[in-house]
């Protein structure tokens, strides 16, 4: 009973709770969409046109990644918020360990995975001949940041479900800025092309995957050991229960992309235009696209530890409150 009393998202009021939440979540969104905008920006400025349809051709990966970081990271958050709102505080711990031992197996999976099939991947999002090798240099480097990417894009909602929403958009925050910085430097100063944007984006992955270990170990409201991140089939079926509509959400998303890519492909080669320029199009436009539903996203993902926890600990105004 301690624990619902003294925790603020069953005390304090739902309106400065939301602020407190959702701010900082819609920052990161924004912040996140970015990344992949400032990509498109310095290859297009270095590389030009064939860089750019290259970064769209390899943009399902990453939406990929997102997928599996939502499936175990929202699940895994609303499991916890539940469970604390229930003081249940031993089942919290495993869905928290849990979900981030889902995410770095699934991480290195699909790393190994788009390593094997890696030209047959980019051929099947929508890569032409003068953009296959670009794209193979670009995928190829990635995906070696792809257990960070999945395990940050899904730990921030752990991170927020344990009640830091700062402490995630500082992550965030600092992978974008770092990824800003060593883009100019890779791409110009160094010369590297393709790849430089490449290696400047898995630095900063692996920097705000460090500052999100670094929290994991120091959570606030419990303490993980090394066998609570062993995958728990029960808890794995619980977690990817509540994380399994964003999953399919997500995925819907790169399948809609490698179907337009592919009709782009074979009637751009029809138009005075190509197969290569609408493809590099569309990918601007999908990226910016992704700053427009960054404040909704962010709201929502603001909202869920509050409702999560209220409705565990069975208070149902402060649910409705909230949504």
């Amino acid at each position: 009973m301690g624990e619902k009393q003294n925790n603020p998202l069953g005390t304090e009021a739902i309106g400065s709770l939301l602020a407190r939440f959702a701010v900082p979540s819609i920052i990161a969104m924004l912040v996140s969409s970015l990344y992949n905008i400032v990509d498109q920006f310095f290859i297009g400025r270095s590389v030009g046109m064939l860089g750019n349809a290259a970064t769209n051709v390899a943009f399902p990966l990453s939406i990929t990644c997102t997928a599996l970081a939502l499936l175990c990271g929202i699940g895994g958050a609303a499991n916890f918020n539940l469970s604390m709102g229930r003081n249940e505080k031993e089942k919290a711990v495993k869905f928290a360990g849990g979900a981030i031992g889902m995410m770095l197996t699934l991480g290195i999976l699909l790393c190994i995975l788009v390593r094997i099939f890696l030209e047959p991947m980019m051929r099947a999002f929508g890569a032409t001949d003068q953009i296959l090798d670009y794209a193979l240099t670009y995928t190829g480097i990635t995906s070696l940041g792809f257990p960070f990417l999945i395990v940050t894009t899904g730990g921030s909602n752990l991170i927020r479900a344990d009640g830091s929403p700062k402490f995630s958009m500082i992550c965030t925050l600092t992978g974008a800025i770092i990824n800003t910085i060593l883009d100019p430097l890779f791409i110009f100063v160094l010369d590297m092309g393709m790849a430089g944007a490449a290696w400047a984006t898995i630095i900063g992955q692996i920097l705000t995957f460090l500052m999100g270990i670094y929290y994991i170990g120091h959570f606030k409201t419990i303490k993980l050991t090394k066998a609570d991140y062993k995958i728990d089939m029960q808890s794995c079926k619980k977690v990817m229960g509540l994380g399994v509509s964003s999953f399919i959400t997500q995925m819907s998303i790169v399948i809609v992309m490698a179907v337009i890519n592919n009709l782009l492909t074979k009637y751009g080669a029809l138009s005075e235009y190509g197969s290569e320029i609408p493809i590099a199009v569309v990918g601007i436009v999908i990226k910016v696209n992704q700053l427009v539903i960054a404040a909704t996203v962010g709201i929502a993902s603001g909202a869920q530890p509050i409702i999560g926890f209220n409705y565990g600990a069975g208070n149902m105004k402060r649910v409705k409150q909230a949504f």
